[in-house]
């Protein structure tokens, strides 16, 4: 089976290159699932329920999510009602949503996502490596075919938790830094896929996304200038993982970019 996850979808920009290309690729690919990290989906900062919905009708099967998936207050009450729009596991019991899931392809194969976020120079969460050790061995009662999404800052702390569960799930894909690293491979004697980050889905033209004029100013002034989602030059960012849906063992990984 093949699996496309796709970067952190940035703005209308990142919005706009994925509905253009998102079905030429699952048709070019004959793609399964597709998967994608929303959390920048709306300006640049966070998520709405209309632009989750929209992701959704794009092709998008399941969203996984990050830091900035708290910044709309709006879709906590969504991430209650729908399964398939994933928040970091690892943060403190009582909070909206989930951060596993287990969803079932056209042709019936059981996947399941985790959602994860690290912790250096990031927010003092729960440990992802035993809270991913603990849902692996959950949904691994399910099916072996197992995704785990790493929204982290430190290349370390990527690298580390893909060795940490290498031999137990499908893929560990990296996101939040969005640049795609070139580091694809497949650890544990084959069984693997692993890229410390998928990149970005939003405009190049930009700093990670952001137009390039106040985030210069943000770092020549130290000023809290307010970042906005730029809007030229989109590219989509993303990796195509081939699966044996039988062991959930990666038999292939290979990054992707579509541009206009």
């Amino acid at each position: 089976m093949k699996i496309l996850f796709v970067g952190d979808i940035v703005g209308r920009a990142g919005r706009r290159i994925l509905a253009e290309r998102l079905d030429r690729l699952i048709d070019r690919h004959l793609i399964d699932l597709v998967v994608a990290n929303g959390e920048n989906a709306a300006a640049g900062f966070g998520l709405t329920v209309q632009i989750a919905r929209e992701l959704f009708a794009c092709g998008v099967d399941v969203l996984t999510s990050g830091n900035h998936i708290w910044d709309k207050r709006e879709i906590f009450d969504e991430l209650d009602r729908d399964a398939r729009l994933l928040r970091p596991a690892n943060y403190p019991q009582g909070l909206p949503g989930r951060g596993a899931g287990v969803f079932a392809t056209a042709a019936g194969i059981k996947v399941a996502v985790i959602n994860l976020e690290g912790r250096v120079f990031m927010k003092n969460l729960e440990c992802p490596f035993r809270v991913g050790e603990a849902l692996v061995a959950e949904v691994r009662q399910q099916t072996p075919v197992v995704l785990v999404d790493f929204h982290a800052e430190a290349t370390s702390e990527k690298q580390a938790l893909g060795h940490f569960l290498a031999g137990q799930v499908s893929a560990v894909i990296g996101t939040h830094t969005h640049v795609q690293t070139a580091d694809e491979k497949i650890l544990a004697g084959g069984h693997t896929g692993y890229l410390t980050d998928v990149g970005m889905t939003g405009s190049q033209d930009a700093i990670i996304g952001n137009e390039k004029e106040p985030a210069l100013e943000r770092f020549l002034t130290q000023l809290p200038v307010r970042l906005e989602a730029a809007k030229k030059d989109p590219l989509l960012c993303g990796v195509l993982l081939t699966i044996d849906e039988e062991t959930g063992r990666c038999e292939a990984i290979e990054r992707i970019q579509e541009g206009p």
